[in-house]
């Protein structure tokens, strides 16, 4: 099927089973499962604190697992959102195995670190994988008239051959761009008309005009898509996307909720964009822009690093790859107007297969069944199947192709394997949050009562403790460093002192003169880089 985005249990006290789960379960889960799993993890005593922070139009939870002990709020923390895209159900599943592995086997990353866990942000999306019709939905249940002719969802898809799928449909025309690929005769290719190539089908969803305006499924029976619904590059006009950037209730929840956690220094989204097997590239002229289109410089070098972290720690290499998120899309959002650290990966691929020459091929559904027949899957092509259209009288009409979902969720027997991984690919990255701590301590007897208090405030990370584009939008705040002394006892240095960024491990030496006895007590840090502390006498 081109795929054309188509537009397109809880135990008392007790934790629920990863590896029982994903034995016991064929499939991708369903809502109410994915709510138990949650539900059992964060029980009472548990590390793990569960809500909802909103329902959508159709009465689905918006879940946060908030995952820590101690001082949640000023621990650096990692957010981790899974359901950006409803079709893409796996990044679902590892986001809940993420939580559910993290409280059972890995408690001691939360010494340092705290955990937000957002495992599904489309969930009216999500329900149509289960659905009795089975297509690629990305919007929410809101009522939506997206060709904007005072009609509600009056053209969305049509099962023509009662499969209960979605697929393509195929018409053979002479004005046609499409034709038959002559590497597997189930896929359409576009003519190539500078070789000479002429198309004899036209190719779109399968689907009706019922409204008779030229145009076939273009008003869907679904609403907004959470992830073109965002601010960053808000795509205004376009189906799917919202009157306005932030307008689903759902998309106000988390923004809302995200503004308050100033602890989050990087976001992990399990979506189809990807910097992580691959980094951004720097555009120096986009970067100058009055809005800014590309990652900044420093960050790039910092998507490379971490990059080379993911492709030492996933198995899988990526093949045929989009880096760049779509407009309005979350991943984005969290970099270029909440200024964090932003990954994302669709967290699984369809590998590379190479034909008999050696040469992989750079078609995605060719490339895709190649694969399917490799690994022996046998229910992923609808085969194109004549069905009556009333609206090409005399013409003909076939359906079939790629199955809904297969192409971007492996079969649920690979998930276990992929969870293991990116669930060691997040905590690496934990490793790696801004840690600041006090060194070269020194207490100097300078007479008169006075002291001389000298230190070195050092980021022992190997990511700095701003970003390069959270330190330009000022939103992250400031490392603040507060000595206990009032400040008539000190004779220099402030008793309030911003800065505004320490580097990877760098450094920024700290003095003041006090006077008086006994100690004083010094604290730097900010929500998102930890809180260092120090006792000094005098």
């Amino acid at each position: 099927m081109k795929k054309m985005y188509l537009s397109l249990v809880a135990g008392a006290g007790l934790l629920f089973s990863v590896n029982a789960f994903t034995l016991a379960q064929g499939d991708y889960p369903t809502l109410g499962q994915v709510t138990q799993r949650l539900q059992a993890i964060s029980g009472s005593g548990s590390a793990a604190k569960l809500s909802s922070l909103t329902k959508t139009e159709g009465g689905k939870d918006i879940w946060v697992v908030k995952i820590g002990k101690g001082d949640l709020d000023n621990k650096p923390a990692i957010a981790v959102v899974g359901g950006a895209e409803g079709f893409h159900v796996l990044s679902v599943e590892l986001a809940v195995q993420f939580a559910e592995r993290l409280v059972k086997d890995h408690a001691a990353a939360l010494d340092k670190n705290t955990f937000y866990v957002f495992p599904n942000m489309s969930p009216d999306a999500y329900e149509q994988y289960h659905a009795a019709l089975k297509y690629e939905r990305r919007g929410n249940a809101a009522k939506v008239d997206h060709d904007r002719d005072g009609q509600v969802s009056e053209d969305g898809y049509e099962d023509l051959n009662k499969d209960g799928l979605i697929t393509m449909m195929r018409v053979e025309s002479p004005m046609g761009e499409y034709m038959v690929s002559d590497k597997d005769d189930r896929v359409l290719v576009k003519a190539d008309r500078s070789k000479g190539q002429k198309g004899n089908y036209i190719m779109m969803p399968e689907s009706m005009d019922k409204d008779k305006d030229g145009s076939f499924g273009e008003d869907l029976s679904e609403g907004i898509a959470f992830n073109k619904n965002q601010t960053y590059k808000f795509p205004i006009f376009q189906p799917l996307a919202g009157d306005f950037a932030v307008s689903q209730v759902e998309s106000r929840a988390l923004l809302d909720y995200l503004f308050n956690q100033w602890n989050i220094f990087a976001f992990v989204t399990f979506s189809p964009a990807n910097n992580l097997s691959a980094p951004l590239k720097y555009n120096a002229g986009d970067a100058r822009k009055r809005i800014i289109t590309s990652m900044l410089e420093k960050d790039v070098a910092l998507n490379s690093m971490v990059s080379g972290i993911y492709n030492e720690t996933i198995s899988q290499k990526a093949f045929n790859q989009n880096n760049q998120g779509t407009d309005g899309d979350f991943f984005q959002w969290a970099y270029f107007h909440f200024g964090r650290l932003s990954f994302s990966t669709p967290g699984w691929w369809v590998p590379e297969v190479k034909g008999e020459d050696g040469k992989s091929n750079n078609n995605a559904e060719i490339n895709f069944l190649a694969w399917a027949a490799k690994e022996n899957l046998s229910n992923v092509f609808a085969p194109w199947t004549a069905v009556t259209h009333p609206d090409f009288p005399g013409q003909k009409v076939e359906v079939g192709g790629i199955k809904p979902f297969v192409m971007y969720n492996p079969p649920f027997a690979k998930v276990d394997s992929i969870a293991i991984e990116h669930t060691a690919f997040i905590l690496k990255l934990a490793e790696m949050s801004p840690k600041l701590e006090f060194h070269n301590v020194k207490s100097e007897k300078l007479g008169n009562g006075l002291t001389r208090i000298t230190a070195d405030l050092f980021n022992n990370s190997s990511l700095p403790t701003h970003s390069e584009m959270g330190e330009k939008s000022r939103w992250l705040r400031n490392i603040r460093v507060d000595i206990s002394k009032d400040a008539a006892d000190l004779v220099s240095g402030e008793k309030i002192k911003l800065i505004n960024k320490l580097d990877a491990y760098g450094k920024i030496t700290l003095s003041w003169v006090v006077k008086g006895s006994g100690s004083v007590d010094i604290k730097a840090g900010a929500a998102h880089t930890g809180i260092a502390t120090l006792n000094v006498k005098l």
